[in-house]
C-alpha cells in the first residue's frame, strides 16, 4: 500500500511560482556571469527547517524529477525531503556521488569534494553543482578569485568553509572541464564558483 504524503505542513514555495523561478533562474545566470558577486533573490521562497531562502529558492529553480539531490545530515530531514518532493519532484539519494545537486547546510562537515561526481570527459555536465549554505560572504579567509567572469581578479572571504574547502578546490579547477561547480548561499543571496576559477588564498 503506497504512503500518501501529508501537505498540510509543507511551507509554501515561490508566492508566483512562474515569475519567481523565471528571476530567481536569471540571477543564478548572472552569478555564473558575474563570478563572486554576490546575487539577491528577490522574491525569495520561505526558510525551510535549517535551510535559508536562497537555498530554498535555488532548489525550487534547478531542481526536478531529473534531479537527484543529496542532503547533508543537517538538512536530511522529514521536512526538507517532504517540501523537496511535493515541489520538485526531486529524489533524494544517499550518496554524494550519485547526485545532481548536492545540499550542504553545514559546510565544516561536508565531504570532501572528490566524493561528488566529478562527471567524466564525455559528459563533464553530469558531475554534482553543490550548493554550500555558509552563514556569510564577508567573515571568512580572504581569497583572490581568478578565471571566466573576472575581469582581473576578484576578492571573496566566504565565511565557515572547512580548513582544507580551498585545497580541494584548487585540485578540482585543476581537473577542468571534469569536476564539481559550488554554488554558495547565505540569507536570500547567492555566489557562483564554477570550476573554472582558480583560487589562491
Amino acid at each position: 500500500m503506497s504512503r500518501v504524503m501529508d501537505t498540510s505542513t509543507i511551507e509554501p514555495g515561490f508566492a508566483s511560482p512562474v515569475f519567481g523561478s523565471q528571476d530567481t533562474f536569471r540571477r543564478i545566470l548572472d552569478a555564473y556571469a558575474y563570478v563572486g558577486r554576490p546575487q539577491t533573490l528577490v522574491p525569495a521562497a520561505t526558510a525551510v527547517g535549517p535551510l535559508d531562502p536562497a537555498t530554498v529558492s535555488v532548489c525550487l529553480t534547478l531542481a526536478d524529477f531529473e534531479t537527484p539531490i543529496w542532503l547533508d545530515p543537517r538538512s536530511n530531514l522529514t521536512s526538507v525531503r517532504n517540501y523537496l518532493g511535493f515541489h520538485c519532484r526531486a529524489p533524494v539519494v544517499d550518496g554524494p556521488e550519485r547526485s545532481a545537486f548536492a545540499i550542504v547546510a553545514d559546510p565544516m562537515a561536508m565531504p570532501r569534494l572528490q566524493k561528488f561526481c566529478l562527471g567524466s570527459e564525455l559528459e563533464p555536465q553530469a558531475s554534482t553543482t553543490i550548493v554550500v549554505q555558509v552563514p556569510s560572504f564577508t567573515g571568512g579567509l580572504l581569497a583572490q578569485w581568478r578565471g571566466p567572469g573576472i575581469q582581473h581578479e576578484i576578492s571573496a572571504a566566504i565565511e565557515g568553509l572547512p580548513s582544507w574547502f580551498w585545497e580541494d578546490w584548487q585540485l578540482n579547477q585543476a581537473d577542468y572541464p571534469i569536476g564539481v561547480d559550488v554554488l554558495f548561499t547565505s540569507g536570500n543571496a547567492v555566489i557562483a564558483l564554477p570550476r573554472s576559477i582558480s583560487v589562491e588564498i
